[in-house]
């Protein structure tokens, strides 16, 4: 992390370099003014020494800049850009560290090209305003790649939730009852739980919990069923367990106030999910499930009745696929719909070894109605009276090879009131898949040809169809304006 100090350190030292490339002077040049030597130097415009008054000064005379303007905290001119970056908290928050980046390699970059970092810069701004793009987006971007880097299965959290489970007595292979979460909450973390905790809070109505901590008070929305009430106390035992200190206080993140509340927040959800369906329990469930021949379409329904878990948590765990399995090629969508409204948004992603064709589209376009997650979704609106629907297709992308079998459940999301959630988990079907998933060619399973959305969609015969594709369309309109002004251009 960079610190005011080093903000300081490396302001000075954009200054000096700016100032003498300005006046053509080399190193050698500078040094001979200043009586300073060329290594003491570079390490000043490297950000990585400050220098006392007197040298300050010296550095003031040769280079023809006031003292003021030197020890000034504020950047000018085409610096400008980088002066506003290092002003914000938003370079201090990099997680740098989970890709291997070091924090000096990012300084050099600055002080070597300040120009083209501060267009670059500039850019970034620009395009963040176009599409409203938030400091908090970046930090949940930042952990969905790093989640991606690590195919989302991290052995570290998994030895802890092994631990947890042993010392603690935790049923395997069946449902972890809420009580018993909460029991361990009470006596061995000095918790006090509140089930209609947030009733009294009338802007609160869709935040399933919040957490005091200076009382060690759970919060819970009374309108929770069993499964979310569970997920939730078992979140709590991962911030407990694992001695995560610096986490959200609800389940609902209203304001982000940095990249380690971000990833300590997955990680005890990462713990809840691996508590809450046990890894060597769903490992034998999987094998039974893809070791048959044909389809059981209440199979996997029997799994998730089992653990009594929600298809997030179930499909979470999902997760050991690409260690156990070999099936890496694999995206997890949670896509909403708020009723009565035909629309539909994507509120949670992620890719497992590539970027797979279903993805969420930031420019207000039209999903495929294909897509196994929306169909569950209309499911579940068509038919009042049903709470929860599982499905299964063979999704073909238009004008690619790839195959994906897709598992999706729609649910009424309480304690949200009108607003449905689908949840939905596609395979690559490659050579492995295939092999691995015996019942992957079982005729039952229905296949439709899918896209990403209607406007980029060249599908002529869509019944599906909500908009023009007029993406394509306008593709088509500047390749036919090309090849007319080739036409005239050859004539």
């Amino acid at each position: 992390m960079i610190n005011n100090n080093s903000n300081k350190k490396l302001i000075l030292g954009l200054k000096v370099k700016q100032a003498r490339v300005n006046k053509k002077l080399s190193f050698s040049d500078l040094a001979e003014r200043t009586g300073l030597s060329i290594s003491y130097l570079n390490e000043i415009e490297k950000g990585k020494k400050y220098p006392k008054e007197d040298k300050i000064k010296l550095l003031s005379t040769a280079l023809d800049v006031s003292v003021e303007d030197l020890n000034s905290p504020h950047l000018k001119g085409i610096l400008a850009p980088l002066g506003q970056l290092l002003k914000s908290n938003f370079l201090n928050e990099l997680p740098l560290d989970l890709f291997g980046i070091e924090l000096n390699k990012v300084v050099n970059i600055i002080a070597n090209s300040p120009q083209k970092v501060g267009a670059f810069i500039s850019t970034m701004v620009e395009l963040s305003r176009t599409y409203e793009f938030r400091e908090d987006n970046f930090y949940f971007r930042a952990l969905r790649a790093y989640q991606e880097m690590n195919l989302n299965y991290f052995q570290d959290i998994e030895d802890e939730i092994e631990q947890f489970v042993v010392e603690f007595k935790i049923p395997i292979g069946e449902a972890v009852p809420a009580e018993y979460l909460e029991n361990i909450l009470r006596t061995k973390f000095g918790y006090k739980v509140f089930p209609n905790g947030l009733d009294d809070y009338s802007e609160l109505k869709n935040v399933r919990s919040v957490f005091v901590a200076k009382k060690k008070k759970l919060l819970l929305n009374s309108r929770l069923n069993n499964m979310q009430i569970a997920f939730q106390l078992a979140k709590e035992l991962g911030f407990q367990y694992l001695n995560l200190e610096i986490r959200p206080n609800s389940s609902t993140i209203t304001k982000v106030q940095s990249f380690e509340e971000v990833l300590n927040n997955f990680k005890a959800s990462y713990f809840a999910v691996g508590i809450l369906v046990n890894k060597n329990s769903i490992l034998d469930d999987l094998n039974n499930w893809f070791g048959q021949k044909k389809l059981n379409p209440q199979f996997l329904l029997s799994i998730a009745q089992k653990y009594k878990a929600s298809s997030s948590v179930l499909f979470q765990r999902f997760n050991v696929l690409p260690q156990y399995f070999g099936i890496d090629k694999i995206f997890y969508l949670r896509t909403k719909q708020v009723l009565p409204k035909d629309h539909f948004e994507i509120s949670k992603e992620l890719h497992l070894s590539k970027k797979h064709r279903p993805h969420a589209n930031g420019l207000d376009e039209h999903y495929c109605r294909r897509w196994l997650a929306i169909s569950a979704l209309k499911t579940i609106a068509h038919n009042p009276a049903l709470d929860n629907v599982y499905l299964m297709q063979k999704s073909k992308y238009l004008g690619t090879d790839d195959e994906y079998l897709v598992v999706a459940n729609g649910r009424k999301d309480y304690p949200l009131p009108n607003i449905n959630t689908s949840v939905a988990v596609g395979m690559l079907l490659d050579e492995n898949a295939r092999k691995t998933i015996k019942f992957s060619n079982d005729p039952i399973i229905p296949t439709r040809d899918v896209n990403v959305t209607c406007e980029r969609c060249s599908a002529t015969d869509c019944a599906d169809r909500v908009v023009p594709p007029k993406v394509i369309e306008n593709i088509q309109r500047i390749q036919n304006m090309e090849d007319q002004i080739n036409t005239i251009l050859n004539s």
